[in-house]
């Protein structure tokens, strides 16, 4: 269950409470003025990823191998789409959980991200098939130098 609901309200409340025990009015009323500027900042940084991201294709990253090494567990979507400055391409059905989201780059490697109530759950990098370099193997039919 998502406790981060439920306890930050109360949080706040509690604050409110013990403010308003220790200064009066004037306590809620800064816990307010902070309350209000945690939001601020909040939509401002909101407002700032997706900027960035809307610059970007859907569903493009500058290198999938560098967003599989910075990916973590329990990292928010926002945090991920600020990582890779664009939104990601959705695989699963619109309201569904968990979400998949697929991030491909320009070699065409891909890391498709689960979210599970917004946060990384899991994620899995895959990379393209290379061809064989023939090149680099010996000719079979070359002379050894005992042969004569």
């Amino acid at each position: 269950m998502n406790f981060r609901k439920y306890l930050i309200p109360i949080g706040i409340a509690c604050l409110f409470i013990a403010s308003y025990n220790a200064w009066g009015w004037q306590g809620p009323i800064t816990v307010l003025g902070g309350v209000v500027m945690w939001g601020l900042l909040h939509y401002t940084r909101m407002m700032n990823v997706m900027q960035k991201a809307n610059k970007s294709p859907i569903g493009y990253v500058g290198s999938a191998v560098m967003l599989n090494a910075k990916l973590r567990p329990g990292v928010n979507l926002l945090h991920v789409v600020a990582m890779t400055r664009s939104l990601g391409e959705l695989l699963t059905p619109e309201g569904t959980d968990p979400e998949r989201y697929r991030w491909t780059d320009g070699t065409r490697s891909f890391v498709d991200v689960e979210f599970v109530n917004g946060r990384v759950t899991k994620w899995e990098l895959t990379r393209p098939q290379q061809p064989e370099d023939h090149a680099s193997e010996r000719p079979t039919d070359a002379i050894s130098p005992t042969q004569s």
